[in-house]
């Protein structure tokens, strides 16, 4: 199998091109800041990562069609009441708002931009369309299509996310065979790639870190086609891939 029999590469965006994790840390600075004056230290950073991934998480299976920004304020609150802090909506709702300020990974627009030339580029993302509008233009690049959790009204892993994917895709003439997903999370992607049968690419973006960070535990470990630590490996694979055909 080689990257270049695919002709469309679908992609999570939050943890694969944008560095949700440290827009994380950033967004939640204010808690953190607290938490530290009264213990005396900073709390560990893949605490705060794990927490926030065990609260998204079941706010996303409890609200399937509450939008991201939302979502995420109530993260926001449930975090803050776990640490024992109090906070105000208006907070939370800053923080929920916060997506815009999450950086994009160094390599990430140059990648997308070489990969243009070769593969449709699809969005799939646990995300509502407004926040994604501020990623994409830090991403610099008009994708040819878009599917976001609001649009399907449910999140990454439920199936109905890939259904929707694959539903659309079928419409501008891609079937499974087409497709190589693309992707960080074992928990949100590459379980339900396994599961609907599609090819895989996994970005392991936290290669030099321990556990899952802001993602969840997958339970059994999905098995990946391909696997690069970064966007510009997956560029530089497929380069060698079409010098040595």
């Amino acid at each position: 199998m080689k990257l270049s029999d695919f002709s469309v590469l679908t992609f999570d965006c939050y943890g694969t091109l944008i560095d949700w994790e440290s827009g994380m840390i950033a967004g939640l600075k204010p808690l953190t800041d607290r938490i530290a004056a009264r213990d005396g230290r900073q709390p560990d950073r893949n605490m705060i990562l794990e927490a926030h991934a065990r609260q998204e998480s079941t706010h996303q299976r409890q609200t399937p069609a509450k939008r991201y920004s939302d979502l995420l304020a109530g993260v926001y609150r449930r975090l803050a009441e776990e640490w024992g802090l109090s906070v105000g909506w208006d907070e939370a709702m800053a923080y929920g708002r916060s997506v815009e300020n999450w950086p994009a990974f160094a390599d990430s627009a140059a990648a997308l931009a070489y990969l243009k030339q070769h593969f449709r580029l699809v969005i799939l993302s646990n995300v509502d369309n407004a926040s994604f509008a501020h990623s994409n233009a830090r991403l610099g690049l008009a994708f040819d299509a878009i599917y976001t959790a609001e649009d399907v009204g449910s999140y990454k892993p439920d199936d109905a996310n890939f259904i929707y994917m694959l539903t659309q895709l079928e419409t501008l003439g891609f079937g499974k065979q087409d497709i190589l997903h693309t992707a960080e999370s074992m928990f949100h992607d590459h379980a339900p790639a396994n599961r609907h049968g599609l090819a895989n690419c996994w970005i392991y973006r936290r290669h030099e870190d321990e556990g899952f960070g802001a993602t969840m535990h997958p339970g059994d470990m999905p098995t990946c086609d391909f696997r690069f630590t970064s966007m510009a490996a997956m560029v530089e694979a497929h380069k060698a891939e079409l010098a040595g055909a």
